[in-house]
């Protein structure tokens, strides 16, 4: 008899640690049995946090999981004790869910399904896997084989594509004048799909031949067109047939407008026709039973605005969708708190906004797509061009970087001239370009007279300030980040530039907790800090310095070879001092915005 394996492919499987939980182990129908490509949360739960409220917990998977995903199984955080028992409990779970999602969907074989049940050690994080066979479920089977996958993303996108289908319709539903709150639905939509003989070709024809990249980003993708049905047909006539069904008493009609878009997952060597019938129509119905739900209860009182996002937040190998109600914008507190709890069920931080709609999948198709996704992310301008560089040479050093992207912001550039005065303007821009790309703001890179405006009307500087030449430093940027971002700063005072390296430690931990470029002012010149390199024990360091100063275009060879951005040691070999002796430093730390 083969042994049972279990294969891992998400990079972080437990995402509860330290308290008891259930999270849903994930897989695919295209994939070999067992094969677990993520994991959810469960988030809701009655009473005990390992007994879940199905019906709850069932709609927000329905949204949430593209259609070739689904339950294969349940991991249950607690002690050690009783594995056998938990395990199928966790598995027992799973079944149940399975019912909940799919109900008759598989030829009413759920109950014969072999899941997976685990069990983790909630300190020390220790997995145990079982599987429950279908035909016995209460008798478990232990896995001892467990396979972690190293190149999972090149394992999912090289089996599979997605399939992307926007579908806007109209929804009528009608009700009694004399009693509103009696509302129906008269929308009906389903699968009307029939084989009409023409060939089917594989979804692998619609595919990229020779990939080098595996990633939701790269995944290939086919669009798909519906074309919806609006009239029944007889089985005896080809003919259109028009019911009549009279209404008791007086009655309004209300139709909603709204655009169905679902993402399905699909192995490339499935027929297409297979894969819109089976996957694509089906998610059209899931998604439109969650929209109905949502604004039945609301629809005579408010115009909900709810829009479909696709995300893949990090640890993701796949995207998932979220229904968002955006009438009040991002920033009101009942959104934020539908991201929060998202956040919960993937494991992600509540420290950055993964799962804003700035960060979601960009599915045109259309000839600028490229274009139109450069500009919402924010510009052209050069990014992270520190990455590749070489090492600082210092011998036993740890080294912490900046977190995320950013723009490399310099003199000259937008065709102004800003040179011997404008460095700190520039470090500025290149702040708040991460804060961009982080998704923290939408703001656009303010210009120097913006920055300088800024300054004029919270009262630091005169109206005479703007449009001048003159120099900002570090507080002035504080004060800027603070107005046009809300975000806070921390600022460290150093008296000679020969203390920098004292503030190494306390500069690689901004780096790890906080992830934010760094403006270096005071002195004669203002730099951005992109990292630190340390031994905390010879007490030797480097700094990796972006130098704003720079004035040709943005060859990136050019900027890296010329020192622009690049290490530099206190005190270079030569012995000559980078950052001098007698002047003082103002080191500007913006601090991460708590915030999701």
């Amino acid at each position: 008899m083969e042994k049972t394996s279990v294969r891992v492919l998400c990079p972080k499987l437990l995402i509860i640690r330290n308290v008891s939980g259930l999270q849903w182990l994930i897989g695919s129908p295209f994939f070999p049995q067992f094969t677990i490509v993520s994991t959810l949360t469960c988030i809701h739960t009655l009473g005990d946090s390992t007994s879940p409220d199905y019906n709850t917990e069932s709609e927000d998977l329905r949204t949430l999981l593209l259609r070739g995903f689904h339950v294969i199984g349940a991991l249950v955080v607690g002690s050690k004790c009783d594995l056998e028992r938990v395990a199928g409990e966790a598995a027992d779970a799973s079944r149940r869910m399975r019912k909940f999602l799919y109900g008759d969907e598989y030829g009413g074989k759920l109950g014969n399904q072999d899941l997976i049940g685990a069990i983790a050690d909630s300190e020390s994080g220790e997995i145990h896997f079982f599987v429950s066979r279908g035909e016995n479920p209460t008798g478990l089977e232990c896995v001892r084989s467990v396979i972690y996958e190293d190149d999972s993303g090149k394992y999912v996108w090289d089996t599979g594509c997605l399939l992307h289908c926007v579908l806007p319709i109209k929804l009528p539903f009608y009700f009694p004048v004399n009693s509103p709150s009696d509302l129906f639905d008269v929308n009906r939509f389903g699968d009307s799909s029939q084989g009409s003989g023409a060939k089917s070709f594989p979804c692998s024809y619609f595919c990229s031949k020779n990939k080098a990249v595996f990633s939701v980003e790269h995944a290939d993708i086919i669009q798909v067109s519906l074309l919806l049905n609006k009239s029944r047909t007889s089985s005896k006539s080809a003919a259109p047939i028009a019911e009549y069904v009279p209404a008791s008493e007086q009655t309004k009609l209300l139709v909603v407008d709204y655009k169905l878009e679902v993402l399905c997952y699909a192995a490339k060597d499935l027929p297409v026709t297979y894969a819109v019938s089976k996957l694509v129509v089906p998610g059209l119905v899931d998604q439109l039973n969650s929209i109905k739900n949502t604004i039945l209860p609301n629809l005579l009182t408010q115009h909900l605005q709810l829009h479909p996002y696709h995300f893949c937040p990090p640890g993701f190998l796949h995207p998932i969708t979220v229904i968002y109600e955006l009438s009040y914008g991002e920033t009101e507190m009942k959104q934020v708190e539908v991201r929060r709890s998202l956040h919960s069920r993937l494991g992600l931080p509540f420290d950055r906004p993964l799962l804003r709609i700035a960060n979601a999948l960009n599915l045109s198709t259309t000839k600028d797509s490229a274009k139109s996704n450069s500009i919402r992310k924010g510009s052209s301008l050069l990014r992270d061009v520190h990455v590749g560089i070489p090492s600082s040479g210092v011998s036993g050093g740890v080294v912490s970087l900046v977190q995320g992207s950013y723009e490399y912001h310099h003199y000259l550039q937008d065709g102004f001239d800003d040179s011997g005065w404008g460095c700190a303007y520039r470090s500025l821009q290149t702040i708040v370009s991460w804060f961009r790309c982080q998704h923290y703001s939408s703001i656009e890179v303010p210009s120097h007279r913006e920055i300088q405006q800024a300054l004029v009307e919270i009262g630091d500087k005169d109206p005479s300030f703007v449009g001048s030449r003159e120099w900002i430093g570090a507080i002035e940027l504080s004060f800027v980040l603070d107005k046009l971002l809300g975000v806070s700063c921390k600022v460290i005072n150093v008296r000679s530039g020969a203390e920098l390296p004292e503030k190494c430690r306390e500069l690689a931990l901004h780096f790890e907790n906080q992830g934010t470029p760094i403006m270096i002012g005071g002195g004669v010149l203002a730099y951005t800090l992109l990292g630190v390199d340390y031994n905390e024990s010879s007490g030797d360091c480097a700094f990796l310095i972006l130098d704003p100063h720079y004035t040709g275009n943005d060859d990136l060879k050019k900027i890296v070879s010329g020192g622009w951005c690049g290490w530099k040691k206190a005190v270079d070999s030569r012995g000559k001092n980078f950052f001098l002796h007698d002047k003082f430093y103002n080191l500007l730390l913006p601090q991460r915005p708590n915030m999701v």
